[in-house]
């Protein structure tokens, strides 16, 4: 990228390579990865050791359109991780590796964490 990068994303994107070096996802327990933008948020099911995306959800998806709009990221990242399970167990996973990308287990990236689990993800 051209000119300066923000600190805090360097930050994150330091914490992210940190903790990428000790996670890594298989045929057996892939890897939920998520990744929050301002307005957006995304979550893959991700096969490392063949490196291929088994399952995504996200806001922009056409199955998270489908359904009623609501008010909130919180809410829309409830929403997605529920999304994600349903679509994982469909593909027959159930135990995945998460990955919460550098960022803080908090707000957003907890909320999807928590819907993923009561959705029947086991992580």
């Amino acid at each position: 990228m051209a000119g300066k990068q923000n600190p805090r994303e360097m930050a994150r994107l330091k914490r992210k390579m940190r903790i990428r070096k000790k996670l890594h996802g298989d045929e057996e327990r892939p890897r939920l990865s998520v990744f929050r933008s301002d307005k957006h948020i995304y979550a893959q099911i991700v096969d490392d050791s063949r490196g291929v995306t088994l399952v995504a959800a996200s806001t922009l998806s056409p199955d998270y359109k489908a359904m009623e709009q609501i008010k909130g990221k919180v809410e829309a990242a409830k929403r997605v991780g529920a999304l994600i399970a349903q679509k994982a167990r469909e593909n027959g996973i159930g135990k995945v590796v998460f990955d919460r990308n550098g960022y803080i287990y908090h707000g957003r990236v907890q909320a999807l964490a928590d819907a993923a689990r009561q959705a029947g993800l086991d992580f």
